[in-house]
């Protein structure tokens, strides 16, 4: 076993300089830093504060009234299945409903091969006599033409 205590090339030259940083004690102050950061953070609590209702909830609002008016291929009108008279007695029904103080709902629902004037008169009548909640059903059938 031999060690070699002298410089390599000789006695008389200085040794060699070394040019990598020692980084051991910038690691161990990072280390210190971050535990003296982790005892100083006060511990966070996640708890919102809310103010809850008492009593009695509302009763749930009742289902809407739907009124289904179709119109067929020959432009009959058909009020919830069945047919209506005539002019007069659809107007008639439309203002009824219209007077209701909770106004239904009135689902227009036409046929595919109804005329648009059959399905625009019904429309401008519901307008006209005051139907506020007024929607086209059934638009499914026209599409892809």
């Amino acid at each position: 076993m031999s060690m070699n205590v002298g410089s390599p090339g000789g006695e008389g030259r200085d040794p060699e300089v070394l040019v990598e940083m020692n980084t051991t004690p910038l690691i161990d102050v990072m280390l210190v830093l971050l535990i003296m950061l982790i005892i100083t953070i006060p511990i966070q609590t996640h708890a919102v504060k809310l103010d809850l209702p008492t009593g009695n909830p509302p009763p749930p609002p009742t289902p809407p009234v739907v009124v289904t008016i179709d119109v067929d291929f020959d432009g009959t009108i058909l009020w919830n299945g069945t047919p209506v008279a005539g002019e007069d007695d659809l107007q008639a029904r439309l203002r009824g409903a219209a007077a209701l103080p909770d106004q239904p709902e009135v689902h227009l629902r036409p046929n595919k091969l109804a005329t648009y004037a059959a399905v625009a008169h019904v429309m401008a009548d519901s307008q006209r006599l005051g139907i506020q909640k007024l929607g086209l059903v059934g638009n499914e059938q026209f599409v892809g033409q």
